[in-house]
């Protein structure tokens, strides 16, 4: 069972992004904030009475004056109501019920969805305004009064929240490995995927038919046990406005969220693009561990030199994180597919490694008598003790004497000597730096 999701939405001035950001800044367990495309908030995972789900900032009905308003209010619904297992209509008591509120009110109730009608900028506790009785013409149950500015009603608002979605606690305990197969559309990632099923042919089971065009497929064969999520709904061509593309990007963030393992997947013929890298950052600031997968390389004109030659131009690309290994195959021939599960197996077993404090303080002793720590107007920085806090990935807190010391660059050294030492291939390393004085 997959989080269930809630979308906020609402026409622009509304105040939508300010009540997300009100209940993920209020909420401590949240997991994570995610940006996203447009580099603003997309979603984030969050908690209220116990019960997990994603809220998703879908950006705002953007009004355009060459368009009219139905083609955006469409637009923005069928994202919402797609993605969604309940809706948050946010409208702004100062303004009253607009065309536009009325537009989506009637989209959303048609959709049969739940939609919990949140009215904003109810800025004084304990009044009732006249005008939050225009509102019920909406004909969308109790308006829930908030304030996002202030943080008034938003409890109440996920308290309605919670009764309209599925009851989602702890994950389940799950020994396969997650594998989400992301990238643009016609890479090949369904290819791949159905080169797998109809190759191994002992699957457990195959789910389709999700709201969000994923596909999970579980695999089992010689190498282990999987669970390998099709981001196949990138695949939409028609019409691919900045709504549309967005909801694209929003359905690989989620699989990657879900996911163990990344396979960031590239067309050998079309080569690198800038939305890859953008993917592929996702999975890297998710601590994911990753591979960087080159597809149709049986259509590629190539020489004994093509390979390597290839393989140094996509480290080039890729390299803010030069640890992800790189593996040129073909989904649709199945070439080198074997070889993409022993990779997988590899990578999630990287991403995975704990170390013992006494092997990383040995390390830690050999590279600062090998490059002495920097120092700044007579202070040196010390670095007293690191021990692993964490898995998935790996991270690694380092106690000093003074953080600002800690240049990147050096921090960068201790990782290299932390790598090659244990390995820590196809995975991201996070480093803390903890002050404290030294005897």
């Amino acid at each position: 069972m997959n989080k269930p999701i809630v979308a906020i939405v609402g026409r622009p001035n509304v105040g939508k992004s300010t009540l997300f950001n009100k209940i993920i800044g209020q909420r401590r367990s949240i997991v994570d904030d995610t940006p996203g495309v447009t580099r603003d908030r997309i979603f984030a995972e969050t908690d209220w009475g116990g019960s997990y789900f994603t809220i998703i900032d879908t950006g705002g009905i953007e009004i355009d004056t060459e368009d009219t308003i139905k083609t955006h209010v469409l637009e923005q619904a069928k994202i919402a109501v797609e993605m969604s297992d309940c809706i948050v209509m946010v409208t702004d008591i100062n303004t009253g019920v607009t065309a536009a509120d009325s537009e989506v009110a009637e989209l959303l109730t048609r959709s049969g969805k739940p939609v919990v009608l949140a009215v904003n900028k109810v800025d004084r506790i304990g009044e009732t305004p006249m005008e939050i009785y225009d509102f019920y013409t909406l004909a969308m149950g109790e308006p829930i009064m908030v304030s996002s500015l202030h943080g008034y009603g938003t409890g109440d608002l996920l308290d309605e929240i919670i009764t309209k979605i599925p009851k989602y606690t702890e994950e389940i305990e799950d020994d396969r490995i997650k594998v989400a197969i992301i990238g643009r559309p016609n890479v090949g990632k369904s290819t791949l995927i159905n080169t797998i099923l109809v190759e191994e042919r002992m699957i457990v089971s195959e789910i389709a038919g999700t709201t969000r065009d994923a596909v999970d497929a579980s695999v089992s064969n010689e190498f282990g046990e999987y669970l390998f999520i099709d981001t196949a709904g990138m695949r939409k061509k028609s019409r691919v406005t900045g709504d549309i593309e967005r909801y694209s990007v929003m359905r690989a963030l989620s699989a990657v969220d879900r996911a163990d393992v990344a396979v960031i997947m590239l067309d050998a013929v079309e080569g690198f693009a800038e939305q890859d890298s953008k993917v592929a950052g996702y999975a890297h600031e998710k601590g994911k561990g990753c591979i960087i997968a080159i597809n149709k390389w049986d259509l590629v004109e190539k020489d004994s030199k093509t390979m390597d030659t290839l393989r140094k131009k996509y480290m080039n690309d890729f390299s803010f994180m030069p640890y992800a290994p790189i593996i040129f195959l073909s989904a649709k021939s199945g070439q080198r597919v074997d070889r993409l599960f022993e990779l997988i197996n590899f990578v999630n077993e990287q991403n995975s490694m704990r170390i013992s404090t006494g092997m990383l303080n040995e390390v830690l002793a050999r590279a600062t008598a090998r490059v002495q720590p920097p120092s700044d107007k007579g202070r040196r920085l010390k670095l007293f003790y690191i021990t692993q806090a964490s898995t998935r990935p790996p991270t690694f807190v380092v106690f000093v004497n003074r953080a600002d010391l800690f240049h990147f660059s050096y921090a960068r050294y201790i990782e290299n000597q932390i790598r090659d030492t244990f390995g820590l291939e196809g995975t991201p390393v996070r480093m803390i730096v903890r002050e404290r004085e030294g005897k």
